[in-house]
């Protein structure tokens, strides 16, 4: 008797992960695929993962859409492994893999920077999207079941409870840190973020008794591994000096454009334009914010350059022409109060040079802990780890590299306008902060 022959695919080919392969006689599949081909979706390949760090790293274009797709990819190989060991209920597995691909739909223009700015969550902007009916995304979960994009929802607020299938998506070991850890390494250039995922994942089991992801005793190294490629990414790459001032930049301008707007100074956009009433604050319809993408705003920055103010026109120049602010680094100065001096004594050295201390310099301290030791209190910071006995361990207690790696990574550092950083190192030596670059 002769076999079926292979259901038919839909194949788009990743860098990170090769071949993502869709069946569409999968139902499944059939519904991902459809996910993947909704406006909201597609809006993604207009949002860039990493903002600006391009302008450090050149190869850094990828978007948030290839990005979902890899989480989406991982997730599934997640579930793959599990699947051998564990019965997995097929609508659970479809709802999980569901969130995993439309997680990012909420994140608007150069992402967290847009955000602070405008106010608008990215994950509450994600649910709107998904139970709006008028959006292709809610139509394509309801034709699929009626209750689907209530229920995506719910597993993205981790309702009604936790599971290893919100373990999946949001903990320390989940397929959205492991996606962008070797989708940015990859597409950096860094080789900072590599780490083995198909180990990892070949160890993944779960803790039966508290339905929580949980890995064997073999993965530890795998997990070591991992961590210190995190660690090392923030380092190297999320915090570097010039991504750092590119969007420290982006939200300076966003801050001053916003200042204009509210004083009807600022002559583009106008009226309901969708950047116009994020920048007054006003609510915006779902429709409107998915209107927003990196290419709105790049465009706002061509045009604020020519508006008649004295800050707005050179910071969009610097970001489009990469003219950007230069950095002292505080990052040697342990205690606090020299830091806020050092703070004072920049600002005053930027007015006293003609600079204005609100837009011609920051202060940035970014930090990251690549490790949280569990609490007590927080399961979900925990990594879990079965040993060859069969008992469960807090990782903390098997892996001496815990105690570096719970450690916050952290930087301090000053981005000033180019031209006033002679004077503002010149004011800080003067007042015995020496060392300093």
């Amino acid at each position: 008797m002769k076999r079926k022959s292979n259901m038919p695919e839909k194949i788009i080919r990743d860098p990170v992960h090769d071949i993502i392969a869709f069946r569409v006689e999968s139902p499944i599949d059939r519904l991902l695929f459809a996910l993947t081909n909704t406006t909201e979706f597609q809006r993604l390949r207009r949002i860039r993962q990493l903002g600006m760090a391009s302008l450090a790293y050149p190869g850094a274009d990828h978007s948030r859409y290839s990005h979902s797709l890899g989480v989406m990819e991982t997730a599934r190989r997640m579930l793959s492994q599990l699947g051998q060991s564990f019965p997995l209920e097929q609508r659970d597995v479809t709802i999980c893999l569901a969130g995993a691909l439309l997680h990012d739909l909420g994140h608007g223009p150069f992402s967290h920077v847009f955000e602070r700015v405008s106010g608008i969550d990215h994950e509450s902007m994600t649910h709107q999207i998904i139970l709006d009916p008028h959006t292709s995304v809610f139509q394509t979960l309801a034709d699929h079941e009626a209750e689907f994009p209530e229920l995506v929802v719910r597993f993205l607020q981790g309702k009604p409870k936790r599971t290893f299938y919100s373990d999946l998506l949001s903990s320390q070991l989940d397929a959205d840190r492991f996606d962008y850890l070797l989708r940015d390494n990859l597409m950096t250039g860094s080789r900072y973020g590599g780490f083995d995922l198909r180990w990892l994942l070949h160890a993944l089991t779960i803790d039966t008794d508290g339905n929580r992801l949980a890995v064997s005793i073999k993965g530890v190294s795998a997990i070591e591994a991992y961590l210190q490629a995190r660690y090392h990414m923030y380092r190297n790459v999320y915090f570097h000096k010039v991504v750092r001032t590119a969007e420290g930049m982006v939200k300076l301008a966003l801050q001053r454009a916003k200042r204009l707007a509210v004083q009807n100074r600022l002559p583009w956009p106008q009226g309901d334009d969708a950047v116009y009433k994020a920048l007054e604050g006003r609510r915006l319809s779902t429709a409107e914010f998915l209107a927003l993408d990196d290419v709105s705003i790049l465009h706002c920055l061509k045009v604020w350059t020519k508006v008649d103010d004295p800050a707005l026109p050179t910071l969009c120049a610097g970001l489009l022409d990469r003219g950007l602010f230069k950095t002292i680094d505080l990052s040697g100065i342990d205690d606090p109060g020299q830091v806020h001096r050092a703070r004072e004594i920049a600002s005053h050295a930027v007015v006293k040079a003609g600079g204005d201390k609100d837009y011609d310099l920051f202060y940035d301290e970014p930090a990251d802990t690549p490790y949280e030791i569990y609490d007590g209190q927080t399961p979900t910071a925990d990594i879990l780890v079965r040993d060859r006995q069969g008992g469960l361990q807090s990782f903390a207690s098997i892996s001496p590299l815990t105690k570096v790696l719970s450690k916050q990574l952290m930087f301090r550092r000053l981005h000033i306008a180019p031209a006033l950083r002679p004077a503002v190192l010149a004011a800080l030596s003067d007042a015995g902060l020496t060392g300093l670059r």
